[in-house]
């Protein structure tokens, strides 16, 4: 099975379109983003984080008529039952934002001390051959790590100033660029991605 040249990502995201580039560069494959093709983006009214990443890769799949790659991402907290979860981005309510959904996060663990406050970030990543394809390559990673108390750390986005990685006895907003896509769920996924990708390149 041989890959089309151009894959478009469903993603307005400066930062991660740049980071899907320069991975798929090896792979010989031109990164496009949805908005090339007037995609913006879907409502995710899915349950799962692979069902929401299948609806953003079949819409930018079905407008751009090129293969997609998608991923949707999220906190899971156990001690709020898996919340926020899909939610995690608009955790607060709308308009989106870091900062009302970190408060509310410490809000709803004002209780909860210690390991009780464990949680993981999960990264579902999709990728179509086209947007009826019946056989989308899924690849789904988690990160473990625990909820701070308070803030710490001024790099990242989302909920990272909050997650303690108590083996490195940092916050994620601690560690660096490079350090974090190494680790983290999303550069985990990616590079799983990449592995399977370049072994349907070689079929």
């Amino acid at each position: 099975m041989s890959l089309t040249n151009e894959l478009v990502v469903a993603s307005g995201n400066p930062g991660k379109l740049r980071e899907f580039g320069q991975l798929f560069e090896s792979l010989g494959l031109r990164i496009r983003p949805q908005a090339e093709f007037g995609v913006t983006d879907v409502e995710e009214t899915g349950l799962t984080f692979v069902e929401n990443a299948l609806l953003k890769a079949r819409a930018a799949s079905s407008a751009s008529g090129l293969p997609a790659l998608a991923d949707d991402s999220g906190l899971e907290v156990d001690a709020l039952a898996g919340r926020p979860g899909i939610y995690s981005a608009r955790f607060a309510g709308e308009p989106k934002s870091d900062a009302r959904n970190n408060a509310k996060l410490l809000a709803s663990l004002a209780e909860v001390s210690g390991a009780a406050r464990s949680a993981r970030y999960w990264c579902a990543l999709v990728y179509l051959r086209h947007a009826d394809d019946p056989v989308p390559l899924i690849v789904q990673r988690s990160w473990e790590g625990e909820i701070l108390e308070q803030p710490r750390g001024e790099g990242g986005f989302g909920y990272d100033p909050l997650f303690w990685l108590p083996s490195l006895g940092k916050s994620v907003a601690e560690l660096g660029a490079e350090e974090k896509n190494r680790l983290s769920h999303r550069g985990r996924a990616l590079e799983s991605m990449l592995t399977a990708l370049r072994g349907m390149t070689q079929r």
